[in-house]
């Protein structure tokens, strides 16, 4: 019989192992990717407007686009984790638009 000690230390090896084997994949495949560019490009461009959250004495928020820098532009890359310093796609469109509190 094992101990719940030696089971526990058994388990976390495990799913550092599998955890890292996945990272490791990732980047794989994202480096394969690199080299043979096709339509499905692993890096992805995307345009939104930097919108402010000024917050007002009242409580309220006023929202308004940035005069200096109305646009911002945002690589990301198609894949799980972070690599090559950009965000994952799947983390970086849904907050894409939202606003940039002050």
């Amino acid at each position: 019989m094992i101990s719940p000690r030696i089971l526990a230390k058994r388990i976390l090896i495990g799913i550092t192992a599998v955890a890292a084997l996945t990272y490791v994949g990732d980047y794989i495949f994202l480096r394969v990717r690199m080299l043979h560019p096709k339509s499905a490009d692993p890096f992805e461009s995307l345009k939104g407007l930097r919108v402010l959250a000024i917050p007002e004495k009242n409580g309220k928020t006023e929202y308004e686009v940035d005069a200096q820098n109305p646009e911002q532009t945002v690589t990301c890359v198609h894949s799980l984790f972070p690599h090559s310093g950009y965000s994952p796609c799947w983390y970086v469109k849904p907050r894409i638009n939202q606003p940039i509190p002050m």
